[in-house]
């Protein structure tokens, strides 16, 4: 009799327990945020079940039907438990909605009790943001999860910036559209809400222009096949910014239309794809005719207030310095260099882009490639956002950006550049010109505001990882190149600096890698990071 009655308070104690421990907060439903919400606050009680047939979703509101089914579809990937969504007004265990009480255009709040599931944000998009905490939450959470349990956690999150993009690069290499999709997505898990996508090139114009239809190489996205593209990304509140690239990269432009090209090349044979370092004709009426017209229909293709227009990289000194209508120009002017006929170049193309309601990006040129470089190659437009890049220059474009007064996306190349090699041997295996590392560690200790004080980080409107494409030739590639160093620059835009830590974003990362795969995304494996132990 003793030994049952010992036996049985045994039982009766390890039940306690492990009551106990599902009544209290879980460390592990924080395993695979990412990027880290910015407040999080575990809570202790009992879990949410969830149980088919009887938990259902409702949201308040046509504008979040796709943030519920997107739930839904969630809810059932992870645990295999189908969720009914109901129209508002309903009864729901899982509740999304509107409150005009949360400051920010993303901010949300997630609100777990054993009662149910409450999910707030200031608009869909914030919603949307928090569906994603919300797969997460469940895919780290793999104890509770697999008994179809949600534990307690109260999530109230809001970016750091409102500018977190990836650029595409499908000039070099084409991306059909169902890839770009498939990156979009993987773009959304991750709270990315910008997708850049560079169309033209040397190696290419991938964009139809109906009233030259001679630009358009033989692969290229129909404006109908762009119109599905940024309708897909808008469903995902991921807004997609076109780049056509002048006045330099545009090989492509004057393989269909010489008579752009400066004088002293008009009679020279241009390739797409092998031809370089050619540039439109800054005195040549024609080449503004052209670009007006590009500008007008890319405007009409998409909905972003943003048109980027390059300007980087222009090999001034084999084209306009040599060219005999740009040095009259330049003497009409009483210009002494070149590249100064940047500013009537630019003036002319921005009026375009203003007529149309738009504004323009460009990437920040200085005066010097290489540090040291004291102010910008020419001046730029006070309306003007510029995105720094070029390696060692940042901190320079920066102040010199806040000092004029332009908004500022930050992609340093030792930092954001997600087409560089990210260890010591690794891909990419062609067209490597010598490419610097841009190792994953390296990536996440991005600060987009370099350390300064707060009112010389206000115009930084956030962060853009480039994935440019003379080594991407497909999809696999670019996801490759592209995660886990993704996460990184995520994090990076969307964490304040006191809630990020190295180690805590090693650990979070290792089961959303997992998930990528399983979901058929090409990854890098980051062995480096890891700690080698003898057995």
């Amino acid at each position: 009799m003793k030994r049952i009655i010992i036996a049985l308070a045994l039982i009766l104690g390890t039940l306690a327990t492990e009551a106990q421990t599902r009544q209290t907060a879980s460390p592990d439903n924080l395993a695979a945020l990412m990027p880290m919400p910015n407040r999080v606050e575990q809570q202790k009680g009992r879990p949410f079940r969830l149980i088919e047939g009887r938990t259902a979703i409702s949201y308040a509101g046509d504008s979040l039907e796709f943030v519920a089914h997107t739930l839904a579809g969630i809810i059932e990937r992870r645990t295999g438990v189908r969720v009914s969504t109901e129209a508002q007004g309903k009864r729901a265990a899982i509740t999304l909605s509107i409150d005009s009480s949360l400051q920010g255009d993303e901010h949300y709040r997630i609100e777990v009790t054993h009662r149910g599931i409450a999910l707030s944000g200031s608009t869909a998009a914030a919603l949307f943001r928090g569906a994603m905490t919300i797969d997460q939450l469940l895919m780290g959470d793999i104890v509770a999860t697999a008994r179809n349990e949600v534990s307690p956690i109260v999530i109230d999150d809001a970016p750091r910036f409102g500018h977190r993009a990836i650029m595409l690069d499908p000039a070099r290499h084409f991306l059909p559209v169902e890839d770009v999709k498939f990156f979009i997505d993987q773009m959304a898990k991750y709270k990315y809400n910008v997708l850049q996508l560079h169309l033209t090139d040397d190696q290419g114009w991938r964009v139809a222009i109906h009233s030259h239809p001679r630009l358009a190489s033989p692969q290229h996205y129909t404006q109908e096949e762009l119109r599905d593209i940024v309708a897909y990304a808008a469903q995902r509140h991921i807004e997609v910014i076109p780049e056509v690239d002048i006045p330099g990269h545009t090989v492509a432009i004057l393989a269909a239309y010489p008579e752009l090209s400066c004088a002293h090349l008009t009679s020279d044979t241009v390739i797409v794809g092998k031809t370089t370092n050619r540039m439109v004709c800054a005195a040549n009426a024609k080449s503004y005719e052209v670009l007006t017209d590009v500008i007008g229909e890319l405007a009409a293709l998409f909905p972003s207030p943003y048109i980027h227009l390059g300007g980087d990289e222009a090999a001034v000194p084999a084209n306009w310095a040599q060219c005999e209508r740009c040095q009259a120009m330049m003497r009409e002017r009483g210009y002494t260099k070149a590249t100064e006929l940047m500013t009537p170049f630019f003036d002319r193309i921005l009026q375009a882009v203003r007529e149309q309601g738009k504004k323009a990006i460009l990437w920040c040129e200085l005066d010097n490639i290489y540090p040291p470089a004291n102010d910008y190659l020419f001046p730029y437009p006070k309306d003007v956002t510029l995105v720094t890049w070029r390696y060692g220059l940042t901190p320079t474009c920066q102040r010199l950006t806040h000092e004029h007064g332009h908004p500022l996306i930050m992609a340093p190349g030792e930092h954001a550049y997600l087409d560089y090699p990210q260890w010591r041997g690794d891909l990419p295996e062609f067209n490597n010109w010598g490419m610097p590392l841009s190792t994953l560690e390296n990536c996440y200790k991005l600060d987009p505001g370099y350390g300064r004080p707060a009112d010389e980080q206000s115009h930084i409107l956030g962060v853009m990882g480039t994935l440019w494409g003379e080594a991407i030739k497909d999809i696999n590639r670019a996801t490759y190149m592209a995660f886990p160093r993704a996460l990184a620059l995520a994090e990076a835009g969307w964490t304040e600096m006191p809630q990020r830590d190295w180690p805590s974003f090693k650990e979070r990362m290792y089961p959303n890698l997992t998930d990528l795969m399983k979901c058929g995304v090409s990854v890098r494996v980051p062995f480096e990071v890891g700690e080698r132990r003898r057995p």
